[in-house]
Formats: structure tokens, sequence, C-alpha cells
């Protein structure tokens, strides 16, 4: 026996303390810098392009080192290679931290890297020692808790990290790591006091270097190229170069693998798994709970959206959701000691399809607290019964205990490759969701009007009135009172987001219910002062052509007058003072209709001015119909992916049907 079978209960107690906290670290580190993405982009002189990296090859190395870190357990022991892990995560917790004051991104990556391949033996082996080292009437107890908290972990992971933040302030973003040294030192130290000796009793054979090297690089492989798969456009995105070149790769080594693992003496995974009936369907369980478990990380948005609440204050929610999963945990624990894993997980897919069902047909149409705080209670509580003790327990009970650590690494890998797939679809319901939101705002928003200037409405009348003489007609004939309705035109292009400001842009990006409105006006004053600027100059320009062309009349007028005048003379001189004093009327008329030409061209920058005003006033009434849209078409979102999620439940239930408990004990 690795540890006697009825160690003291405070020994017990310090083990699931000591593993607990480990789970607990690694599994918040998932989304703890998500908050402070850009903030480090920013600091270490990085883009997007770029800073995305810090995410991704911590997902990569975490996967990668699952099954290596495995096997090292049942080879070596699971005390030894957890302290190693724990060490090397503190190690990678540091050199991020310390990136900050080296302003260095690469050394970043370097610690997340370091920081990874701690973390992926992290859960495998708590679950292998939960799963051997506690009595059996306990076992599946210890595990549910397990289980609860590496969820609880998961959801809390990005507010958390918002909490350091306001702490520490955004610009010591390194707290965010630093915070792992003391739980590190802790473990470490406790950890070689308590934590017992469980070296496996079976000699292993040679270590498969050439599996290890295989399965990190077809890992490394698929899960990049899945995770670059964009599934609303999935034929073009497979077809790009992050994405075909790495699941190609991954098909070409996997028939190099089976024939490697099929020729090693100790295989790095055991491809026994893939010919049982039961490990089958635990790993395709576990699959379709890493996909699910993905769903719940949108909980926040989603509160935010259904409440009309601001973004970022729907983090409380997050931690109502955790509460239920870490009721439902340790009950599902309870419930596999005497009913049996393969019900009680089935058990817990149906709450979590009860839940998500309600979420997509209630919730998101309600949209009250009542209804949210009722969809959370039956998420959390699915969730902690799938990411509890039954598959774990289920796994363990179908593989031999010797090689509980590399069995177990399996099922977190299968589960990781559901969670890196997840996002993908999830994030592509809310992304078209708010492509939507958007084209219906650009729909609802209000045209832009033309100023109303008095002066234009008069002199148009004036102009018309004096070209009602034949003569005076042909002096201005060229001249023109400029619409000003011209501004009536400027429509807002739905699909020429992509010319906006890169400020704007992200702006509108981080758009939710309470801020559309404000977001909206930004929008239109962006839209009207690009346009409006042309449209005032080609008015002016068109009414110093006026003044121009009036003056080329009043000097016409005056030349007519000093005719008429010397051939009053000879003529009839009543007739001609007659036509003179029309003339001069005229020429009155024209020099006033001039200055206020003059005026006019002075004041229509202040009149458009005005009009915007009155038309950012406009969009302030439509306030709650604005709201009601996005609102409603963000809903459409979650609607989709809860669906999905509850597809995948569906699923997971019928997959489980076909499961038979194992008979007998464990070998």
């Amino acid at each position: 026996m690795p540890l006697d079978s009825n160690p003291a209960k405070p020994k017990l107690g310090m083990i699931m303390f000591l593993y607990m906290l480990g789970i607990f670290m690694g599994a918040i580190d998932t989304g703890i810098i998500t908050p402070a993405r850009t903030v480090i982009q920013a600091n270490l002189g990085v883009g997007d392009k770029l800073g995305i990296w810090m995410i991704t090859i911590f997902t990569l190395a975490y996967a990668a080192s699952i099954p290596v870190s495995g096997k090292l357990a049942d080879r070596l022991g699971r005390k030894q290679v957890y302290l190693v892990c724990i060490s090397l995560f503190g190690i990678g917790s540091l050199i991020c931290g310390l990136s900050a004051n080296f302003s260095s991104f690469p050394m970043l990556l370097t610690g997340r890297v370091i920081q990874a391949v701690g973390g992926g033996g992290i859960m495998p082996i708590a679950n292998a020692e939960f799963g051997t080292t506690f009595p059996e009437d306990k076992r599946g107890m210890a595990l549910g808790l397990l289980g609860g908290v590496y969820g609880l972990a998961n959801i809390l992971g990005s507010s958390l990290g918002s909490a350091i933040l306001d702490i520490f302030g955004i610009e010591n973003w390194q707290f965010l790591f630093y915070i792992n040294l003391p739980i590190s030192i802790v473990i470490i130290i406790f950890g070689i006091i308590f934590l017992p000796l469980n070296k496996n009793s079976h000699q292993p054979g040679k270590i498969d270097i050439l599996g290890t090297i295989a399965i990190i690089c077809m890992i490394m492989s698929l899960i990049y190229g899945l995770k670059n798969i964009d599934f609303f456009n999935f034929t073009a995105t497979l077809r790009t170069t992050a994405v075909y070149p790495f699941l190609l790769l991954f098909l070409l080594l996997l028939p190099v693998f089976v024939f490697l693992e099929r020729r090693a003496q100790d295989p790095v995974l055991n491809l026994k798994y893939f010919t049982s009936p039961k490990v089958l369907i635990t790993l395709a369980a576990g699959f379709f709970t890493g996909i699910c478990m993905m769903g719940m990380i949108f909980v926040p948005q989603f509160s935010e959206n259904a409440l009309c609440i601001a973004t970022g204050k729907g983090g409380y929610f997050v931690t109502i959701l955790g509460l239920f999963t870490a009721i439902g945990a340790p009950l599902s624990g309870r419930l596999v000691d005497r009913h049996g894993a393969g019900k009680v997980l089935a058990g817990g897919f149906v709450v979590s399809l009860a839940g998500s069902l309600f979420l997509a047909f209630v919730a998101t149409g309600a949209n009250n607290l009542a209804t949210v705080l009722i969809s959370l209670a039956l998420i959390g509580t699915g969730l902690g019964f799938v990411m509890g003790s039954p598959l774990n327990y289920m796994m363990l009970g179908n593989t031999k205990k010797e090689n509980a650590n590399s069995a177990l690494a399996a099922l977190s890998l299968v589960r990781s490759i559901g969670t890196v797939i997840a996002p993908s679809i999830m994030i592509g319901f809310i992304s078209q969701a708010g492509i939507a939101a958007q084209q219906e705002l650009l729909v609802l928003l209000p045209q832009p009007t033309a100023p109303v200037i008095s002066q234009a409405v008069e002199l148009k009348k004036t102009l018309e009135d004096m070209k009602k003489e034949p003569r005076m007609a042909a002096m201005l004939k060229d001249v023109e009172i400029p619409e000003l309705s011209k501004v009536n035109g400027m429509r807002f292009d739905a699909g020429g987001t992509g010319s906006l400001p890169r400020e704007l842009l992200r702006s509108l990006q981080s758009s939710d219910v309470t801020n559309i409105t404000e977001k909206a006006k930004e929008l239109s004053v962006y839209m009207y002062d690009r346009n409006t600027p042309q449209v005032i100059e080609q008015i002016q320009t068109g009414l110093q052509k006026g003044i121009d062309g009036i003056s080329k009349g009043i000097y016409g007028i005056d030349a007519a007058i000093s005719q008429m005048e010397g051939e009053a003379v000879n003529n009839n001189q009543y007739a001609m003072a007659a036509a003179v004093t029309t003339m001069k009327n005229q020429r009155s008329v024209m020099t006033d209709s001039m200055a206020k030409m003059e005026e006019l061209r002075k004041i229509v920058p202040g009149a458009f001015e005005d009009a915007k005003k009155d038309y950012l006033a406009k969009i302030e009434s439509m306030q709650p119909q604005l709201q009601k849209s996005f609102q409603s078409s963000l809903s459409k979102g979650f609607r989709q992916m809860y669906l999905t999620v509850a597809v995948f439940c569906i699923l997971s239930i019928l997959l489980l049907l076909m499961y038979r408990e194992p008979s007998g004990k464990r070998e």
C-alpha cells in the first residue's frame, strides 16, 4: 500500500488542504490575467497580435505537460512530481512578475511557459492522490471537493484578477503573478512534511522519450490549430496557414505516435484506454464537460445584459454561480459513494441541461433578477456535479491503480481540448450578436436633418422673385442659393466600421446595455463631424458663387442705369426715369441680398453645430428604444450559446445511458 489505509484525520485534512490549494492556484491563473492583458501589452510595448500569446502559449504548454506529468508521477511518485510542479509554477510566476521591471515580453512568455509546465501536472496528480489515498467511503466526497475547487477557480479567475488590480493598481499588474509566490512556498514547505511518499511499487520500463516528444508535438499542433478555427467561417479558416498546417501535422504524427506507443516498454499514454468502451465514454464525457464549462465564463456578461448593469459589475454573479458549484461538487461526491459515478454524472448533466434551457428560453426574455438567479442556481449546481468527483471516479474505476496518474492526466487532457474548442464557438455567438446589435443600432439612429436658417428661406424667395423679370433673370442666371438640405443625404454606413478610428472602434466593441446610448452618440458625433465640413464647404462655396454672381449683376445694373440715364435726354424722360427707378430698386434688393448672403455664409457653421446638438438630443430621447434593441440582440447570442451548451449536455446524457458501473474492486 502506498499509504496506511487509515491515516490520522489531521493528516488527511492536511493532504486535502495542500492539494486543493495547489489546484486553486493553478486553475485560477488561466483567467487571472485576462482583465490586465491590454495593460500588460501597453506596458511591454506589444500589440494585440503578439499580446495574445501570453494566453496562447500558456494554453499550449499546459495541455502538452498534462500527460507527461501524469506519467512521471506514475514512475517517480506523486509527492515528488507534485512539489516539482508547484516549484515550477512559483518560479514561472516570479519570472512573469519580474518581466514588468525589465519591460521584457519574451521574459513574460518564458515565465508563462514555465508556469504552464508546472500547472499541467497539478490537477491529475491531485485527483489521483484523492482517488487512491482516501478511504472508499470518503473518496467520492473528497474528489467532489477537489472538482468543486477546480471549477470555482476557473470561474473566479478573471474576477480575482480584477480585484487584485483594484487593490494594487493596474500599473502594478505584476502582483497578479507575485500572489502565487507565498502560496507556492507554503505548499512546498508543508508538502515536504505532510504529503505521503507513494512511489509506485510496479517496476516501470524504459522511459518513452520518443513517445513523449511525439505527444507534446501532437497536442500543441492540435490545440493551436483548433484554437484558430472560426466555426462561423469554418471552411475559410480551415484553409488558413494558422490552422491547416498544424492539423495536418497532428494527423501525420498520429500513426507515428501509435507505432511508438505499441513498441514502448512504458508508454506515456496507454493506448488500451481507447479500446475500452467505458474509458472511451468517460473521455468523451470529459470532452463535453470542458465545452459546457466554458459556457459558464460568460455568466457575468449575460447577467450584465439581462439586468442592465455596467460592464465589470456582473462579477458579483460569478460568486453566486461559484456558491452553487461549491454546493454541487461535494454533494455529487456523497451521491457517487451511494449510487455510482455514471448515474450521478448523468444527473449533473440533466441539471445543467435544465439550467441552460431555462436561461435560453426564460431568462433571456424575462430579463429580471429572479430568472437570472434561478439560471445561476441550476447551472452552478450542475457544474458542481460534472466538475466534481464522477468523471475522476469513472476513470479510476476503469484503469489500473498503478496507472492512476496517467489515466487522470488523459482525462484532464481531453477536457482541456474541450475548453480550447468551446471559446471559439461561444465567442462566435456573442460576436455575431454584437455585429447584429451594431447594425440594428445604425438602422434605428435617426438621419441627420438640415439646419433651418430663416435667412436662407427668405433669400431663396427673393431670388426667385427677381428672376421673374427677364432682364434680371439673364443677369442672375448663374446665381443660386445652395440647398442646406444636402446634409440629409449623409448616411451612416453599417458596413463601414472598418474605417473608424481604432479608439472609437474599441469603444463601440466595449458597449453594454447601460452605455449604448452614449456610444451611439460618440459614433454619431464622429460621423457628423466627418461629413458636415464637406457639406458646409459646398454651401459656403455656393454662397460665394452667389455673392460673386450678384456682384456681377449689380455691376450690370449700374452699367444699364448709366446707359439709360444717357439715353433719357433724347427719349421719353418719364419712361426712362421709371425704368431707372425700377433698376435702382432691384439694385437695392440685390445689395441687400448680397449682404444677407455674406451673413449667411458666416452663420452656416454655427447652424450646423446647433443642428448637431438637436440631433444628439434626439438620440438621447431614444435611449429606452436603443437599450431594448441592444439587449434583445445580445440576448439572442446568449440564447444560441446556451442552447449549444444544452446540446452537449444532451449528448453527454445519451452517452452515459450506455455506461455500466465497473463490478468489483480496482486492481
